[in-house]
């Protein structure tokens, strides 16, 4: 299992907002069924990693299609093969 954590910056688009990219990243994901947290800075996804690395392009192309000519993505990917592994387990581990 792996936990892809992914945040987009539209450039250019003449407002310091980007939540509806959010939003339409959100709706993304409401519609494949991906398991994901929403956090101030970025968006936690959790599965297997090509999946994974599908999702963060169709996100990735959002502010694209709305016009946008510059984004910049930041993603970070943590798999861990030796042990079951989700969102909630690791959280759960530092919050006890």
């Amino acid at each position: 299992m792996s936990i892809l954590e992914i945040n987009i910056v539209p450039v250019g688009t003449g407002s310091a907002s980007y939540s509806s990219f959010v939003q339409d990243a959100v709706n993304l994901l409401n519609k494949r069924g991906q398991k994901y947290t929403v956090t101030p800075t970025s968006t936690v996804i959790e599965g297997n990693t090509p999946e994974l690395m599908k999702v963060a392009e169709e996100i990735h192309n959002i502010p694209f299609q709305d016009g946008v000519m510059r984004v910049v993505t930041n993603i970070m990917i943590d798999e861990r093969r030796d042990k079951p592994d989700n969102m909630e387990k690791r959280v759960n581990e530092v919050c006890q």
